[in-house]
Parts: structure tokens; C-alpha cells; sequence
């Protein structure tokens, strides 16, 4: 297993979660404007246990995924890389990539390592990132994007479209293409997800409960993200079956 901090890097994502706050933040008497303050020793502490609660959930959850990675895909670069972004102020993320080498890389931010209720969540999330990866979702959705890319710029073309009429086609094709089958892909993912946490020994229905964090993007057509309620019933059909 190899650690990597970064400071900031792009990456072109397979999945990425943004979370919002589950609860309302309760009535309170201090003078508008003001917000509790947090000790330094109380803030060392959770990190503290934060990183402890990561590092442990990494040594479980890594091997069991490249196991599964290597039986499911054999001819696959399985050897996972974790990363870490920890540039402050950015919103809670997860994604999956690969490097130029074609290495699958895990990263989270420091923001979503913190806002996990349990090391459930946050094993099942390392597993769903990790599935993207088995499942061959990144490479899929590029093919995806490039066959839309070629269609609607072609047919903007044969339309009699300029240039400028062309390029602009051909990025809202690549946008559409890469949509096409997005919501399949995240519920493959989470069902192998839930296997991959199983199998390290979590609770997987409870670490989908971070799905509670995530705004619930209904069914919008070419949304990116199927309804929270279908990922939950993939996530306890298949924990039921196993």
C-alpha cells in the first residue's frame, strides 16, 4: 500500500459525492454572527480520531478490493493507491481516477474523512470508489462521451452548422454521452460496493446511511445520480444476499 498527500491535483473523476448537513443547527442564545468555538485540544482529539478511524478502514478495506478487483478483473491494474486532498475550505469528495501509468487512485479530502458518522460509512464509500474502478466505469464513460461527441457534432455538421456551430455539438455530445448510463454505473457500484464492505467485515446498510448526507437528486433525466431510495434498496438486497 502507497500514502500520497497532495496539495491539489485535477483529475478526471469516475463519481465524486458532495454532502449537505443532515440536521438543522439548533436554537441558540449567542448574539447573531457568533458560532461556537472549539478548543484546540478538542480539535486535535477528533482529528486525531478521524485519521485513526481512516488509516484503519484503509488497511482493511484496500486488500479485500484489490482481491476482488483481481478475480473480477484480472487484466486490470488492481494495485490501489489512496490519496489524500487536503487543501482547505473544499466541500466533503470522494472520487476515483487513474494516473498516467494507468494506476487506479482513491482519493478523499481531508472535509469527507472528517464528516463520516462511522468507519461503516466510510469503508462502504471506499468501496463504491474502489468498484467504479473494477467495473471499468471510467473507461466506459469516455468511450460514451466520445461516441456522443462524434454523433451530434456530425449531424450538427451535415445540418450545415459553422465551425463554432460543430465544437459547441461536440462538447454537449461528450456531456450527454457521459450521462447515457451514469445512474447504471452508480448502482453496479454500489452493489459491488456493498460486497467489497461486507467482505471486510462492515456493515454495509449502515455505511449507506451516507447517503442521508447527499442531496437526493430524484430521477432527472440524464441526472448523473440515480434517487438515494433506489441506492439504498440495491445496497440491502445485496447485503440481504449475502
Amino acid at each position: 500500500m502507497r500514502w500520497l498527500l497532495v496539495l491539489g491535483f485535477a483529475a478526471v473523476t469516475a463519481c465524486d459525492v458532495t454532502t449537505i448537513p443532515t440536521t438543522s443547527p439548533a436554537p441558540s442564545s449567542r448574539p447573531q454572527g457568533a458560532s461556537p468555538q472549539m478548543s484546540d485540544e478538542d480539535a486535535r482529539n477528533r482529528a486525531g480520531i478521524a485519521a485513526r478511524q481512516f488509516v484503519s478502514v484503509v488497511r482493511t478495506v484496500e486488500p479485500v478490493a484489490e482481491r476482488e478487483c483481481e478475480r473480477r478483473a484480472p487484466s486490470a491494474n488492481c494495485d490501489f493507491q489512496i490519496v489524500v486532498d487536503d487543501r482547505p475550505g473544499q466541500p466533503p469528495n470522494a472520487f476515483q481516477t487513474v494516473d498516467r501509468s494507468g494506476r487506479p487512485i482513491l482519493a478523499f479530502n481531508l472535509a469527507l474523512i472528517a464528516s463520516v458518522e462511522n468507519s461503516d460509512e466510510l469503508a462502504f464509500v471506499m468501496g463504491h470508489e474502489a468498484s467504479h474502478h473494477i467495473l471499468g466505469h471510467l473507461g466506459r464513460t469516455q468511450q460514451n462521451a466520445q461516441v456522443g461527441a462524434v454523433i451530434l457534432s456530425g449531424l450538427t455538421a451535415l445540418g450545415g452548422g459553422n465551425e463554432a456551430a460543430v465544437q459547441s455539438a461536440e462538447q454537449i455530445g461528450a456531456s450527454l454521452g457521459a450521462r447515457t448510463y451514469s445512474k447504471d454505473f452508480e448502482l453496479e457500484a454500489d452493489r459491488l460496493g456493498t460486497i467489497i464492505t461486507m467482505r471486510a467485515g462492515f456493515d454495509a446498510v449502515r455505511g449507506a446511511q451516507f447517503f442521508n448526507k447527499i442531496p437526493d437528486p430524484g430521477n432527472r433525466f440524464l441526472g448523473s445520480h440515480p434517487p438515494n431510495s433506489s441506492r439504498m434498496e440495491i445496497v440491502r438486497r445485496t447485503a440481504a444476499g449475502l
